[in-house]
């Protein structure tokens, strides 16, 4: 069994009367692809944000690539990736100036950042954009950059929050070519997505549904549990059970 890079142990978000949050438990391992699913206000993005040590729980122990969420957020952070479906990629800066930047807020030495921004131009075929403003780019190059830069320093886990949001068929399943590729050099990939079928590419999905996981298995694994072809069934006997099938939307 790989090692554990995120354990999560009985972890209560609160905001004031309204549990966000409510008992989680569950562990990811070194190198997995773990899928988060949950609809709109299912809580995913508030654990998120407590994974990557932008919000304190409320209670219960939640430690990620070593580091305990409650007291030590910015050891999590020198640990970690992240990308969040807005993007974190300054519009205003040109790639290379993208790259060199987070490269910097990374604590990367200069000698590193010149050589891995060389490596990934070369790798993404973007040696005619790095002197390209953000603003300019189409939307899938944007996100094929992000992700990237994300990874940049080779952290322990990278947390994707719905990266492939607005793009077309061919591009997210590129992105997800790159996500395949990190998860292989050893990358923990703990992503959210309201795209259904994304979800059969995690090594194990979870599935949240009124701040509870109310399911966590392979997507094989669910599938034969619920007797669904597909993860969407699964979502919607699950999260939804009155509904119909329907395109569906995350949060």
């Amino acid at each position: 069994m790989n090692d554990i890079v995120i354990s999560v142990r009985n972890l209560v978000k609160k905001f004031g009367d309204f549990v966000a949050n409510d008992n989680l438990s569950f562990e990811v391992y070194s190198g997995e692809i773990f899928g988060f699913l949950g609809a709109n206000g299912a809580g995913k993005t508030t654990a998120l944000r407590i994974l990557s040590g932008l919000s304190s729980p409320t209670s219960g122990e939640v430690m990620v690539a070593g580091y305990d969420a409650k007291k030590e957020p910015e050891k999590i952070k020198k640990n970690i990736g992240y990308m969040c479906q807005k993007f974190s990629l300054y519009e205003d800066l040109t790639v290379k100036e993208n790259t060199m930047l987070y490269g910097g807020i990374y604590g990367m030495s200069l000698p590193l950042i010149k050589k891995r921004t060389a490596e990934l131009m070369e790798k993404l075929n973007f040696s005619d954009y790095e002197n390209k403003l953000i603003s300019d780019l189409p939307l899938g190059m944007k996100q094929k950059l992000a992700f990237s830069v994300a990874v940049l320093h080779e952290p322990k886990i990278v947390f994707l929050d719905e990266p492939t949001g607005g793009v077309d068929p061919v591009t997210r399943r590129q992105f997800w070519e790159m996500i395949y590729e990190a998860a292989s050099r050893g990358i923990t990939v703990f992503v959210t997505t309201h795209y259904m079928d994304e979800a059969e590419y995690c090594d194990r999905i979870s599935i949240m549904s009124d701040g509870k996981i109310v399911a966590l298995d392979t997507p094989a694994n669910l599938k034969k549990q619920y007797n669904a072809e597909t993860v969407e069934e699964v979502f919607i006997k699950i999260a939804r059970p009155d509904s119909p099938p329907s395109p569906l939307k995350g949060g």
